[in-house]
């Protein structure tokens, strides 16, 4: 029987993951890194500035976590979000899926990640470079 492993995470320190950390059990271990894009919409941003109900946010990701092991045989689910300025060219979100098959692993990645956008309360709010936010007044 696999064993189950999950690490839930919300820093505001840049997303690192020690080299090697995947479940050798596995057939599959599939990572994710959300990167902040240079532009929101057409117009450039330095970053984005992310908000969270932290213990919401934890509660509703370990929720996840548990809910993909369940529907897609998980043997590990690591779910980092970062908090605060994410630059543009850095990541705002890690995710490690481990399970037996690849195809649950793919499947199991972008279910993670829409389940997350949908569900957790983070909030993000793009950092414009000068002259190119559109909701400002001209």
């Amino acid at each position: 029987m696999a064993t189950w492993h999950s690490e839930i995470l919300i820093t505001t320190s840049p997303l690192q993951v020690r080299p090697n950390s995947w479940n050798g059990q596995a057939g599959a271990t599939l990572d994710f890194w959300g990167v902040v894009r240079a532009l929101e919409d057409g117009h450039e941003i330095s970053g984005i500035e992310y908000e969270a109900h932290e213990a919401m946010a934890k509660h509703q990701m370990e929720l996840i976590a548990e809910a993909g092991r369940e529907r897609f045989a998980l043997e590990t689910v690591l779910l980092h979000h970062r908090i605060g300025f994410v630059a543009a060219g850095e990541a705002s979100l890690f995710l490690r899926v481990a399970s037996a098959h690849r195809g649950a692993a793919f499947e199991a990645s972008a279910w993670v990640v829409a389940e997350l956008k949908k569900k957790v309360p983070i909030w993000k709010k793009p950092i414009f470079v000068r002259g190119q936010d559109p909701t400002a007044a001209s």
